[in-house]
């Protein structure tokens, strides 16, 4: 990845901008397969400015943001969060959120974003690291395989009244790499 692009943690000050981009974010990976008012019903619940100041503040919650300058370009939320019965490794750490940029992908900032989540996630005291992925998104499926998860059950996902299915996928965590 270019050397022009910067992981940093979240700030309450940024709530506004990582508000915004996650809507969009979200809306445009997901927003085709949704019905428009369940759409809106889960953005308006996920992604407000309210919502992300108070995960920036929250010390259970550690916000990743990936700048080229002072453009963000991607964002990863990690946290202690209580696993699915499916998640058996120990001292378990969720990957809560994880996009980049559509106009990013391709460049190497996903992989670096997951090394800086999977480095929150150990800071948190977390062995093991795990997400839910909706079933019906095979690219992040395969970036998440090929980051050296594995596919160990299902979780339901509320996106509005619509009940969908996430995969859910872990890994262990070693030690901090040098």
């Amino acid at each position: 990845m270019r050397s022009d692009f910067s992981v940093r943690p979240g700030l309450p000050a940024d709530a506004l901008a990582l508000a915004d981009f996650a809507a969009r974010t979200w809306a445009e990976t997901f927003g085709a397969d949704n019905d428009p008012a369940d759409l809106a019903a889960h953005l308006a619940a996920a992604f407000g400015e309210p919502q992300q100041r108070g995960e920036l503040a929250d010390p259970a919650v550690r916000t990743l943001l990936v700048e080229r300058g002072p453009i963000l370009c991607g964002y990863t939320q990690v946290r202690r969060h209580e696993p699915p019965a499916c998640v058996t490794g120990p001292a378990p750490i969720e990957i809560a959120r994880f996009y980049v940029d559509r106009l990013w992908q391709g460049k190497g900032l996903a992989q670096r974003l997951m090394t800086a989540a999977k480095n929150a996630a150990r800071e948190l005291g977390g062995q093991t690291v795990w997400l839910g992925v909706w079933e019906r998104n095979p690219r992040a499926i395969g970036f998440y395989l090929k980051s050296g998860f594995d596919d160990v059950g299902t979780t339901a996902f509320w996106v509005g009244s619509d009940r969908q299915t996430d995969r859910v996928m872990v890994a262990p965590l070693g030690p901090t790499p040098r």
